[in-house]
């Protein structure tokens, strides 16, 4: 089994020391979904919420929340992203929003926590807006899809 590495020799929560590896290019993927019912997706789709447009202000708070991350998740590093994008699609069933988020950055560490962190607020946000009309609506299946990582100096080149 692997080693915690936000864990030191004598059990105590430690920020891992990134100094010491290579700037890459890194992005990370992750997705998640609020089910609500049909006729709340109608009225968000006919911007009918009385909070206002729901996808584009969930949009931008789920951006705005990739840029905190390091400020919520206490041993994660702040990090300069480069690129955070949101992304909503509603399936033919009608009774969900999907949510995808993506962050990328040349640095030392990946991006995973951002674009979780994304996806969180963005169907946090989702939610918040649209309480007042559907009281049944789950946030769910929040996961990491994809993490890569290129060679920063190599990809320059090209």
């Amino acid at each position: 089994m692997k080693r915690l590495t936000h864990i030191d020799a004598n059990g105590e929560a430690r920020m891992v020391d990134i100094s010491a590896k290579p700037v890459q290019l890194r992005e990370a993927v992750a997705r998640g979904e609020i089910r609500l019912q049909r006729e709340t997706v109608r009225l968000i789709e006919s911007q009918s919420i009385a909070k206002g447009n729901v996808l584009a202000t969930a949009r931008v708070a789920g951006i705005q929340a990739a840029k905190k991350c390091g400020e919520l998740i206490p041993l994660c590093h702040p990090l300069p992203i480069s690129h955070c994008e949101v992304n909503f699609e509603i399936p033919k069933r009608r009774d969900r929003i999907v949510i995808t988020a993506s962050a990328r950055i040349a640095a030392q560490t990946g991006v995973e926590m951002e674009a979780l962190t994304a996806v969180s607020i963005a169907a946090m946000t989702i939610y918040d807006m649209c309480k007042a009309v559907d009281k049944k609506m789950t946030i769910t299946d929040i996961k990491l899809v994809s993490k890569t990582k290129t060679d920063a100096q190599r990809r320059q080149k090209r």
